[in-house]
């Protein structure tokens, strides 16, 4: 392929995190191909970025893809959200398996450098063990969490049987100004989004309820790294990451400091109580950080004064 720029394709592209990885490795110069469902294309396009449009389980619209743009490094991010999982239990499994399994499939017949696969603390279930252990039993209670433990362990037979380079990052809760209206764990940042424009918030869950946290900006650096580090550097397939205790408690505190007037109650919805107490306060994750240098850069104040300029600025732009 001689000199030409490395190239990533991005399934879930157009999403939150999917962007801003997309940015990170365009700023590093990497030539882009964004892989997401009709409708969510970006309005105006950067230099060697490009965005298709399809359904993730079309695998000969995929291979094609593969075929066509030739990806060193595939960041598999599409998925359906946890909040959305339980509504059509068919089509989860058959977006975060199947279609899973079919670009594994596709990456190891066409020789991908790398397969990068987005985890999730929700592999776990109930967790009583505080800090978790790094290989903590993964029993899931929902479809979410199960899909994710499936590929997580077709990843790992690739790899095993095949040579692929597969790698996951385990996600805890992340504290995004951008979190999706689906993601039942995003309430922190719709509580932030809720007191920048002066309107009350129910949290879902109870003051003291609380999990292990990542902003945002410290997950896309982690992808963006991991993906980066040596082969021979890494002692396994997954790993976890852990960045901060967040409970709803200081999230309404720290919203109250931030926006004079924010106005909110606790009114527990059983489902998300359940979730969210099912997690762990705190994550061991030091073969992060031993194997490839994972160190979080944002503690809870940092994020809540990042996320608030943020949200600052946006009204300012609407305004």
């Amino acid at each position: 392929m001689g000199d030409r720029p490395k190239r990533a394709l991005i399934t879930g592209g157009n999403g939150n995190l999917g962007r801003l990885v997309a940015d990170r490795l365009l700023n590093q110069g990497q030539h882009v191909i964004k892989f997401d469902v009709p409708g969510t294309e970006p309005e105006l396009l950067q230099a060697n970025e490009a965005v298709l449009g399809g359904d993730i389980r079309e695998t000969d619209m995929l291979k094609n893809v593969l075929a066509e743009h030739q990806p060193d490094t595939i960041y598999h991010l599409a998925s359906l959200l946890s909040g959305s999982s339980e509504e059509n239990l068919q089509a989860t499994w058959d977006i975060n398996a199947s279609a899973s399994f079919g670009l594994l499939n596709l990456a190891r017949e066409t020789g991908v450098g790398t397969f990068f696969f987005a985890s999730t603390v929700a592999t776990y279930g109930v967790v009583d063990t505080n800090p978790m252990p790094e290989d903590f039993p993964q029993w899931p209670e929902n479809l979410y969490g199960a899909t994710k433990v499936a590929v997580e362990r077709m990843g790992a037979y690739f790899r095993q049987k095949h040579g692929m380079d597969f790698r996951c990052l385990r996600l805890p809760l992340v504290v995004s100004p951008f979190a999706p209206e689906g993601a039942v764990s995003a309430f922190p940042s719709h509580a932030f989004k809720a007191a920048s424009r002066g309107e009350s918030f129910r949290f879902p869950v109870s003051e003291a309820t609380g999990m292990s946290t990542l902003f945002l900006d410290d997950a896309i650096d982690a992808i963006v790294a991991f993906c980066a580090a040596d082969r021979a550097s890494l002692s396994r397939p997954a790993y976890n990451l852990h960045g901060y205790y967040l409970s709803a408690g200081m999230v309404a505190a720290a919203a109250r400091q931030r926006f004079s007037g924010f106005d909110c109650s606790f009114e527990p919805i059983d489902a998300v109580e359940h979730l969210i107490a099912s997690w762990p306060d705190r994550i061991e994750d030091q073969a992060a950080r031993q194997d490839w240098g994972w160190r979080p850069t944002f503690d809870f104040e940092r994020s809540a004064d990042h996320i608030c300029a943020l949200l600052r600025a946006s009204s300012d732009g609407e305004g």
